[in-house]
C-alpha cells in the first residue's frame, strides 16, 4: 500500500514538471532601455521650442524663418501705401504653429520685433525687446510660485537670431549695444543677412570683423558645450558649425529650376542660381542643423539652467530673499572628486598630525615619570648606599675595639654589671 502511495506521488511529480512551461526572455530586460521610455514619453508630450528673430527691415526675417522650417509661417507681406506712417516704437508679434515631423510634434513660437533699428533715433530701441524677455521670465517664476506646477508652460525665449546688415565693414553702434544689452538674457545667435550681396573674401573678412567687435565689447554669443561621452564624429561635426559663426545666410521659400531640371530652394539671378542648401552658397543648412537637428535641447537647457536663473537669482536678491549662490554653479564631476580627495587627504594630515601629537605629549609624560622614578630609585640607592657605609664604619670600629680588649659602649658593660650583680 505505502509502495503504491510512493509510485503516485512520484507520478504525479513527473507529471507536473512535465506540464513547466518554460520560456525565454524576448530581448535585453535592464535600466539600458530607460533612454526609450524618455523617448516614448517625449515623443507623447511634444516639444516647445520659441525663437526670436531681431533686424532691420527688409533683411529677410521672415522669409528665413518660413525657410528654416519649410511652413509658411510668416503670410506674404502687403507693401505699404507711400503715405503710410511709419510707427514709432518696436511691436513684438508672436506666431505660433504645431509642426509635426516623423510622428514628433513641436510647437513652435516665432517672436518677430517689426519696426527695430527702423527710426532715425534708435536711441533704447532694444528696451522693448528686453522687457518682452524679460517679462517672460516673469511669467515662468510665477508658474513656478503657485501651489500647482504640474502644467508649466515654457514662453521663455530659446533663441535669438540677430541679423546683421551686409555692410562689410564692421558692427554697428546699434549692434553692439543690442547684443551687449542682451546676451545676458537670451542665446545670442548672429547672422549675417543677404550674404549674397558679398563675395566670398568679403563674407570671410567680414565675419573676422565681427568677432573681433565680439570679443572687444565682451558680448557672450551661444557656444555649442562639448560632452566627455561624444565621439570624434560629433565632436568635429560640432567644431564645423561652431566655425561658421557669424552664420552667412541666403533665405529663399520658392522653388527655381536649374541645369538638369532639379527643381531646389534658392534666388536666381541673371548670372546663376543661389541655392539655400548648398553648403558652397551659403551657412544655411549649418544654422539649420544647429537651431533643429543638433543643438535645440542645449538652447533650451542652457537658457534654463543658467539665463533663467541668474535671472531669477537676482529678481529674488531684489527681493530681499537670499540665496545661495552654489546652487546654480555648474559642477564637474571630475572636479567635485578632485576637490573631495583633496579635502580627504587634508582631514587625514589633520588627524596624523593630531595623532603625532597625542603621542609625543604621552611619550613625554611617560618619559618624565621614567626620570622621576629614576631620580627616586637613585636616591633611595644613595641614602642605602651610605646607611650600609655607616653600618660598615660601626662594625670597623667594633671590631677594632674588640681586638684592643676595650669594651664596645660604656652604658652595655654598666648594663652588663648591674645584671651581673643582680
Amino acid at each position: 500500500m505505502a509502495d503504491n502511495q510512493v509510485d503516485g506521488v512520484n507520478t504525479a511529480s513527473a507529471s507536473a514538471a512535465s506540464n513547466v512551461i518554460r520560456k525565454k526572455l524576448q530581448g535585453y530586460v535592464g535600466f539600458a532601455n530607460l533612454p526609450n521610455q524618455v523617448h516614448r514619453k517625449s515623443v507623447k508630450k511634444g516639444f516647445q521650442f520659441t525663437t526670436m528673430v531681431v533686424g532691420e527691415s527688409g533683411l529677410g526675417k521672415s522669409t528665413l524663418v518660413n525657410t528654416l522650417f519649410s511652413t509658411q509661417l510668416y503670410p506674404n507681406k502687403v507693401v505699404a501705401e507711400p503715405s503710410h506712417e511709419t510707427p514709432k516704437t518696436v511691436d513684438i508679434q508672436s506666431i505660433t504653429a504645431d509642426i509635426e515631423e516623423n510622428g514628433v510634434r513641436l510647437r513652435l513660437t516665432v517672436v518677430d520685433t517689426p519696426g527695430f533699428g527702423d527710426f532715425v533715433n534708435n536711441e533704447e530701441s532694444w528696451k522693448p525687446i528686453l522687457d518682452n524677455i524679460e517679462s517672460r521670465f516673469d511669467a515662468y517664476l510665477e508658474q513656478e510660485n503657485r501651489v500647482n506646477r504640474t502644467k508649466l508652460v515654457d514662453n521663455r525665449i530659446h533663441a535669438c537670431i540677430y541679423f546683421i546688415a551686409p555692410t562689410g565693414h564692421a558692427l554697428k553702434p546699434l549692434d553692439v549695444e543690442f547684443m551687449r544689452r542682451l546676451h545676458t538674457r537670451v542665446n545670442l545667435i548672429p547672422v549675417i543677412a543677404k550674404s549674397d550681396t558679398m563675395t566670398e573674401e568679403e563674407v570671410h573678412a567680414f565675419k573676422e570683423r565681427i568677432l573681433d567687435d565680439i570679443n572687444f565689447h565682451n558680448i557672450q554669443i551661444f557656444q555649442a558645450p562639448q560632452y566627455e561621452y561624444d565621439d570624434a564624429e560629433t565632436i568635429a561635426e560640432n567644431r564645423e558649425i561652431m566655425s561658421k559663426i557669424p552664420f552667412a545666410i541666403v533665405g529663399s521659400d520658392k522653388e527655381v529650376e536649374i541645369e538638369g531640371g532639379r527643381m531646389v530652394r534658392g534666388r536666381k539671378y541673371p548670372w546663376g542660381v543661389i541655392e539655400v542648401d548648398n553648403e558652397d552658397h551659403c551657412d544655411f543648412v549649418k544654422l539649420r542643423q544647429m537651431l533643429i537637428r543638433t543643438h535645440m535641447e542645449e538652447l533650451k537647457e542652457y537658457t534654463n539652467n543658467f539665463l533663467y536663473e541668474n535671472y531669477r537669482s537676482e529678481k529674488l536678491s531684489a527681493m530681499g530673499i537670499q540665496q545661495d549662490p552654489t546652487v546654480f554653479k555648474e559642477v564637474n564631476p571630475v572636479q567635485k572628486m578632485e576637490e573631495e580627495r583633496l579635502a580627504h587627504e587634508t582631514k587625514l594630515s589633520k588627524m596624523e598630525a593630531e595623532m603625532k601629537m597625542v603621542f609625543q605629549a604621552k611619550v613625554q609624560e611617560k618619559e618624565a615619570k621614567l626620570k622621576q622614578s629614576e631620580e627616586e630609585l637613585y636616591a633611595r640607592h644613595k641614602e642605602m648606599k651610605e646607611a650600609l657605609e655607616r653600618q660598615r664604619q660601626e662594625l670597623e670600629e667594633k671590631k677594632k675595639r674588640l681586638e684592643s680588649g676595650r669594651p664596645l659602649t660604656p652604658e652595655k658593660s654598666k648594663k652588663k654589671g648591674f645584671s651581673f650583680n643582680k
